[in-house]
């Protein structure tokens, strides 16, 4: 009857839950899709992403969230109130929300995540930044005075940290991830090909053949897309050496990021995280090669987390054991270590 703590990742692509003693319980692609005229919100989630790029003109399907942060806030209060229903049965209390944050996010936005986490039902938010959760998520001891350095890609957001002590020492957050690929993937296809493609036709064509570092054998994929020459439908094939070099732009900006948080950091951490190596997590850290091409860049072993894409949200519940220790509200660290 008491209620549960819940731990969410606020992904820009998707949102998981994690609810104290059960673990991840919902997996989702954060997107809403609404009736223009009345306003009724008709699916959220799975249901919802089918709708995209396909819908009639009365019926409106979005991404709320953009680039990490809330981009339409009653959407997004709209829809965390949906998936925090579909966890919670009856409760006498309202549930502690511990909910993760891109490490450069502005006040402004804390309080709008802040927000829509009370009028969801929390009865009280806490936020935590996506780095530390992605640390704790893949297994790493934050506590110690050892420095660990994370890679969390996700849809929207590239997050870059150093971590010590229990502590960011080091971070950067750049706006180049998962769709910025998508992205990158239509612009290419458009310009070598003369073919306008869909984002979800991006997205399948980044999972399947997408690398962003040669792989061992070449892979091709056929797809389907608009001839921009006659506007009628076109049937081709590419292979995954386009993709490297679709890739190479927004491959570049995350490597010269990486780079930007190294050059930052005490010497003395440097030399931990040569020891300890490189560690990444959420969805873009799957894209094929996106390992190997740190590491020849950096000279620093790199490997992926299992189960990259839970990582954050693992990391989020289990910080849900030390609730009580944190403080409720905005807790942009970068601005705090500013003000002492």
């Amino acid at each position: 009857m008491f209620s549960k703590d819940i731990g969410i990742d606020l992904g820009t692509a998707s949102i998981l839950v994690y609810v104290a003693g059960k673990g991840v319980v919902l997996r989702e692609p954060s997107v809403v899709a609404l009736h223009k005229d009345t306003g009724k919100l008709l699916k959220v989630g799975t249901e919802a992403q089918q709708m995209l790029g396909k819908t009639p003109g009365n019926i409106v399907a979005i991404r709320p969230l953009r680039e990490g942060v809330i981009s339409d806030y009653d959407m997004t209060e709209r829809m965390l109130k949906e998936f925090i229903r579909k966890v919670t049965s009856f409760r006498l209390f309202k549930p502690r929300i511990v909910i993760c944050v891109p490490s450069g996010i502005t006040e402004v936005e804390e309080r709008a995540v802040i927000d829509a986490g009370i009028q969801a039902g929390a009865r009280r938010v806490y936020l935590i930044e996506e780095p530390v959760a992605a640390a704790i998520g893949a297994g790493i001891d934050i506590t110690k005075p050892d420095g660990h350095m994370i890679v969390d890609i996700g849809g929207g957001t590239t997050d870059i940290a150093v971590i010590s002590l229990s502590g960011i020492v080091e971070s950067t957050s750049i706006k180049i991830a998962g769709d910025q690929f998508d992205e990158a993937i239509v612009k290419y296809i458009r310009r070598k090909h003369n073919v306008l493609i869909g984002d979800r036709t991006a997205e399948e064509l980044k999972m399947k053949i997408g690398c962003v570092f040669p792989r061992p054998e070449e892979e091709t994929m056929e797809i389907r897309g608009r001839c921009l020459m006659t506007g009628l439908p076109r049937v081709f094939s590419v292979n995954s050496s386009e993709m490297i070099e679709a890739f190479e732009e927004p491959a570049t900006r995350i490597l010269e990021a990486i780079h930007g948080v190294l050059e930052r950091t005490p010497p003395e951490l440097v030399a931990d995280i040569a020891t300890n190596g490189i560690v990444m997590t959420g969805g873009g850290s799957l894209l094929w090669g996106f390992d190997k091409l740190i590491e020849s860049h950096t000279g620093i072993e790199t490997h992926v987390a299992d189960d990259a894409i839970s990582c954050v949200a693992y990391g989020t519940g289990k910080s849900l054991e030390s609730v009580s220790d944190m403080q409720d509200g905005t807790i942009n660290l970068s601005r705090r270590k500013q003000m002492n």
